[in-house]
């Protein structure tokens, strides 16, 4: 198996991981804070959907032309780092961009980065991170930036307890 493939393997399983976590959660709960300075489901795929884009797809390749159909700036500014996580809906893009920002980028990022050779994964970064300098860590921390995610949001479906009808 190849480098690439085995990079592709693990950010597969883990988006198949959170996409259990998040399909488990009604909309009618997404950008519910269960306390404040706590974060919500809406916030976290939406900053999946922007991470997931910057280093999987930009950091990689570059900005494209046309990435804009994957996800909106407005996606990117909500979600972005550094963003804070607000319960109102009206503050937020709504359950269905957010999905699709998270869902395109994912499938885009499948989709070219499995036709990539293994050469790519040594070669710099397009911008420089602190946790990594080579396109392949850029790659690799995608993976484990969303396991990280799929934990918080693991913990607000259990913050919710049974009264997701509330």
């Amino acid at each position: 198996m190849s480098r690439i493939s085995e990079v592709l393997d693990r950010i597969k399983g883990v988006r198949e991981y959170t996409v259990s976590l998040v399909d488990a959660v009604p909309e009618s709960q997404w950008f519910r804070q269960p306390a404040e300075g706590v974060t919500h489901v809406g916030w976290q795929v939406g900053h999946l959907a922007m991470a997931q884009y910057r280093l999987a797809l930009d950091r990689v390749r570059g900005v494209q032309p046309g990435d804009e159909s994957l996800i909106g700036e407005r996606v990117l500014s909500l979600y972005g780092k550094d963003s804070v996580p607000d319960s109102d809906p009206a503050a937020n893009a709504t359950v269905e961009e957010i999905r699709a920002a998270f869902d395109a980028v994912h499938a885009r990022v499948i989709e070219e980065i499995s036709t990539m050779d293994d050469d790519i994964l040594d070669e710099p970064a397009t911008q420089p991170h602190p946790v990594f300098g080579l396109k392949g860590g850029a790659l690799e921390w995608s993976a484990q930036h969303e396991m990280l995610h799929a934990g918080q949001i693991g913990l607000l479906r259990r913050l919710f307890g049974e009264d997701w009808l509330r």
